[in-house]
């Protein structure tokens, strides 16, 4: 969902790492934007993102108290598919759309220094659309407390990340194309030809402009989100905030360069790159690289 954009005076931390990415790295593909404005959404091929896996403390918590319950009101409900669909639970920095194989390599070379270990506490589910009465994509969500040195630290790595993996998509994200772009404030649609996704940070003038939400989901969804849809889904949500109303504190100590479906969930995990040193995985064969 399109959040309202907030000015903010830019940050050292921020500008340095705008220079340091600044306009070159590596060859990026041609940027087409003609599926902007089509009626249907764009043809997927490959989303790939920088996200931050959620800690096992945190699945553990998801496994007990919330996941077992859910999967039952999504039968109830009817939705037998996002009961079975697949995620690597997780906290997206960034995602961009490329046809391009290497493009995760390419980004891994691109991606700016992470920041130190986050600490944060999710909370707070809630439902959300890509775009208010555009029908789908739609979203349970488990949201981030907005305060504190963690969620600024998010924040500000969001800002720098978006500037470097923004000049390796092919075009904009399929999931705000076609009836999701048509149904977007100005603001969201700007995003999405600018960076080719909406709900991250930029920056504009001289200012950092945040529309950046970290969040978890849960539940993705396809199928039309009706009214009556909408009702249900809000009183699940609700009915985990007293399951767990203060949350769960975590720390994220690594970030991961990962392919995501159509929807946004994460199929599989490529580089893993650790918060505390710096180093990175080859995920697929467990060795360390440069």
């Amino acid at each position: 969902m399109i959040r309202t954009l907030r000015p903010l005076v830019l940050t050292a931390f921020v500008g340095s790492f705008l220079t340091a990415c600044g306009t070159t790295g590596p060859s990026a593909p041609a940027i087409d934007n003609s599926a902007i404005g089509q009626p249907e959404f764009r043809a997927h091929k490959a989303t790939y993102g920088v996200v931050y896996k959620l800690p096992k403390d945190v699945n553990d918590v998801l496994d007990a108290r919330v996941y077992p319950v859910l999967r039952q009101d999504l039968v109830r409900l009817g939705l037998q598919a996002e009961a079975q669909n697949f995620n690597i639970p997780h906290v997206t920095v960034v995602h961009i759309h490329s046809a391009d194989p290497t493009t995760p390599q390419k980004m891994l070379k691109a991606l700016p220094k992470p920041p130190a270990p986050i600490q944060l506490t999710l909370k707070n589910f809630y439902t959300t659309e890509a775009a208010k009465d555009a029908g789908r994509p739609w979203w349970l969500d488990l949201g981030i407390v907005k305060s504190g040195p963690g969620f600024e630290a998010m924040m500000a790595y969001n800002t720098v990340t978006t500037a470097a993996m923004a000049p390796l998509r092919d075009g904009p994200l399929p999931r705000v194309t076609g009836p999701v772009y048509a149904k977007m404030a100005e603001a969201g649609r700007e995003l999405v030809k600018t960076v080719g996704v909406s709900g991250v940070n930029v920056v504009k003038d001289g200012k950092e402009l945040r529309s950046y939400n970290p969040h978890n989901t849960l539940v993705y969804s396809m199928t039309p989100f009706t009214p009556a849809l909408q009702a249900s889904m809000n009183q699940v949500a609700a009915k985990f905030n007293t399951v767990l109303p203060n949350g769960i504190d975590t720390t994220f100590r690594d970030v991961s360069i990962v392919e995501l479906a159509f929807a946004g969930n994460v199929m599989r995990e490529i580089y893993r790159v650790s918060l505390v040193d710096g180093s990175v995985i080859d995920v697929a064969t467990g060795k360390v690289i440069r």
